[in-house]
């Protein structure tokens, strides 16, 4: 197995960067859950961050919006 996982990465390097991302991104997932931790990805934690610097400045949904949106995903 170890030779096959070896010929992989060795293919990979001449994906698209963007093939080479997705790759990580199903390893560290796999890392993660062996480890109990879960590493955010460059574009998860820019959201979180985003979030962050929106509640720091007071924009917030209303409570009305949110019930609307929950109601709309079956939440509620």
């Amino acid at each position: 197995m170890i030779k096959v996982l070896k010929d992989v990465i060795e293919h990979a390097k001449k994906w698209s960067s963007e093939d080479q991302e997705k790759l990580l991104e199903v390893a560290r997932a796999i890392d993660a859950g062996r480890r109990a931790i879960y590493v955010m990805s460059d574009e998860e934690r820019a959201g979180v961050e985003e979030g962050l610097a929106q509640a720091d400045r007071g924009e917030f949904v209303s409570a009305k919006k949110m019930r609307a949106f929950w109601k709309k995903h079956g939440v509620t």
